[in-house]
């Protein structure tokens, strides 16, 4: 049997340690990236179509199909990647800061419209 002191450590130590089995996170891969990048850009341009702006009217309606895309790929990298809510906040963030700084979503949109397209359920 435990003594109390050292069931409290144990618990302490666990609770240090974080959930059961919870490992750090590993690097995304490739496409998981594209992914993030492609709900970066189905944000901004969501934004920009509630707006009104003409130039990102001419793409299919975001709402709801880009949000649900990014659901859908967030609940994958949290299982697949072992990302948290924070984690995949700072993947999609810096994938827009990305965006911004390489041309914006334009460049991007065909092939994320493929891929969104592709997507069962969410296909146009």
């Amino acid at each position: 049997m435990l003594s109390r002191l050292t069931a409290s450590a144990l618990i302490s130590l666990a609770a240090l340690a974080g959930p059961a089995g919870a490992a750090a996170p590993r690097p995304l891969t490739g496409e998981e990236r594209t992914g993030m990048r492609c709900a970066a850009a189905f944000a901004q341009l969501a934004a920009r179509q509630a707006k009104g702006d003409a130039a990102a009217l001419r793409y299919p309606p975001m709402v709801p199909r880009g949000r649900e895309f990014f659901v859908r790929l967030s609940a994958q990298l949290m299982d697949d990647a072992g990302l948290d809510e924070a984690g995949i906040r700072a993947a999609v963030e810096g994938e827009a800061r990305d965006l911004a700084r390489s041309g914006g979503v334009d460049p991007i949109m065909p092939l994320c419209l493929r891929i969104l397209n592709a997507q069962p359920g969410l296909g146009g």
